[in-house]
C-alpha cells in the first residue's frame, strides 16, 4: 500500500467495513486500473472510439451483444430507460426529460423502490420516464403487473440489492417472462453483484453494474446488453446524458477492472476475508451481550459478513452508540449500520487493506471493555439520530 494521502490533506483515516459503499470512495481500485488511467489521462483520444472497446470487453465478460461505460449506475438506469422511450430518435433524445411520446411508463415493484442514496424512481423520473409501481412492498402477483402493461409501457425496471423486500414478490425471470409477453424490455439495477453474466443469462435486456464496487474500477458504470437498446442508451450522450458523461481515464480504468477481473484469485480472497470474519468473531464470542453471527450475503454474491448483534442490558451500550464510538478515534472504523434500530450491525471484509484487520478486532474489544465497565447503560434515544441524521449535510460545507 502506497503513503497514505489523507493525512495530509485533512481527511479522516478512515477503515471501511460497511462495504462498497459510494459514500465511503466504493472500493480499493485495482493496480491494474490505476495504471491504465495514468497511461492514458496525458493523450487525446475518440471517446466514441473507446467507447467501442469497452463494448467488447463488456460483451465477453457479461455475454450481452454490447455494452457501454457510463459515470454510475444509477446513470446507467436513466439512460437506459432514456433509450428505451426515445429509440434513436435524436430529436426526442433533445427533448428529454420531456418526453414526446405518451409511451413512457415504467414499471417498477413497489418493494423495489428503494434509495441507493437517492431514490430509484428519480433515476427513471430524470429521463422522462413515468414510474407505474406494481403490486404492494410486500407482494407482487402476476396479475399486478400483467395488467400494468399497456401499449403506453416503455420498460420494466428489476433491482437486485439487499435493500428491497426480499420475500413475496416477483423473482427475475417470472418478471422478465411476464414482460417479454408483451415485448416490454426489462432493464436490471445490479450496481452491487459479483456476478456479471447471470441477469442477462436470466433473460434481462439490459443488466447495470457499478464499475468501482466490487470490479476495483474507477467510479463508473456499465451498461450491458441488447445492442440496440445500448446503442439507444448511448445516444442519450446527445441529450440526458451530457451531465452524466464519463472521461477517458474512467472508460479505460473500467476496461482494465474488467480483464483483470477475469485474472482475478476469486477463490484466494474469499479464503482471506473469511480469516477476518473468523478473527472477529473469535474477539466477540463470549463477550455479555454480545452473539457474532457469520452470514452469506443476501443477494447471493459470493461473500460472507459478520452480523454483530447488541443486547445493550448486558453489554452496556446499543448497537447504533457501539457503531459511533467505532466512527471515533485516531482510526474510524465505518460499520454497515443501515439496520442498526434492530440493534446490531455488519462487518464487511471486502475493503480492507492488510493489517487493518486487527484494528478492526483491537478497536472492538476496547469499546466493547470500555462499555462494560461504565456504570450505566450507553444508550442514546434512537429518535436523536433519525433527528439529526442529515444535520451535517444541510450545514456542508460548514
Amino acid at each position: 500500500m502506497s503513503e497514505d494521502i489523507r493525512p495530509q490533506i485533512g481527511l479522516r483515516p478512515v477503515i471501511n467495513v460497511s462495504g462498497t459503499m459510494t459514500s465511503l470512495g466504493a472500493s480499493i481500485v485495482v493496480p491494474e486500473a490505476i495504471t491504465a488511467m495514468t497511461q492514458i489521462l496525458p493523450q487525446f483520444v475518440e471517446i466514441n472510439d473507446l467507447q467501442r472497446k469497452a463494448s467488447t470487453i463488456i460483451a465477453r465478460l457479461t455475454g450481452g451483444e454490447a455494452g457501454l461505460v457510463t459515470a454510475s449506475c444509477s446513470a446507467g438506469i436513466s439512460l437506459a430507460v432514456a433509450g428505451a422511450i426515445t429509440g434513436p430518435d435524436l430529436l426526442a433524445i433533445e427533448k428529454l426529460p420531456e418526453a414526446t411520446t405518451d409511451k413512457n411508463e415504467v414499471l417498477v415493484q413497489m418493494g423495489h423502490v428503494v434509495s441507493y442514496g437517492a431514490p430509484v424512481d428519480q433515476a427513471i423520473r430524470l429521463a422522462g420516464g413515468k414510474v407505474v409501481m406494481i403490486g404492494q412492498s410486500t407482494s407482487t402477483h402476476r396479475y399486478h403487473m400483467e395488467n400494468a402493461i399497456t401499449d403506453k409501457t416503455a420498460a420494466a425496471v428489476y433491482v437486485v440489492s439487499h435493500h428491497v423486500v426480499d420475500y413475496g414478490l416477483l423473482n427475475l425471470k417470472e418478471f422478465v417472462e411476464i414482460a417479454h409477453a408483451k415485448g416490454v424490455p426489462v432493464i436490471v439495477d445490479a450496481a452491487s453483484e459479483y456476478d456479471l453474466r447471470i441477469f442477462l443469462e436470466q433473460g434481462a435486456d439490459i443488466a447495470l453494474y457499478s464499475g468501482h464496487k466490487f470490479l476495483g474500477g474507477p467510479t463508473s458504470g456499465i451498461v450491458a446488453g441488447r445492442k440496440d437498446l445500448v446503442r439507444n442508451a448511448f445516444l442519450q450522450n446527445m441529450g440526458i446524458g451530457r451531465g452524466m458523461k464519463v472521461g477517458k481515464e474512467s472508460i479505460f480504468g473500467v476496461m482494465a477492472a474488467l480483464e483483470a477481473w477475469e485474472k482475478r484469485d476469486h477463490a484466494g480472497i474469499r479464503e482471506r476475508e473469511t480469516g477476518y470474519l473468523n478473527l472477529w468473531k473469535q474477539t466477540l464470542d463470549d463477550r455479555p451481550g454480545v452473539t457474532a453471527l457469520i452470514e452469506p450475503d443476501p443477494t447471493n454474491n459470493p461473500l460472507d459478513r459478520l452480523r454483530v448483534i447488541i443486547k445493550a442490558e448486558e453489554a452496556h451500550i446499543t448497537a447504533w452508540d457501539l457503531a459511533a464510538a467505532l466512527r471515533t478515534g485516531a482510526q474510524p472504523i465505518i460499520v454497515r449500520d443501515h439496520e442498526v434500530e434492530h440493534n446490531y450491525f455488519y462487518l464487511d471484509p471486502c475493503n480492507l487493506h492488510p493489517g487493518q484487520e486487527t484494528v478492526v478486532a483491537s478497536r472492538l474489544a476496547e469499546e466493547l471493555d470500555k462499555a462494560r465497565a461504565s456504570n450505566e447503560i450507553i444508550a442514546t434515544p434512537f429518535e436523536d439520530l433519525s433527528r439529526h441524521r442529515f444535520d451535517g449535510a444541510l450545514k456542508w460545507p460548514d
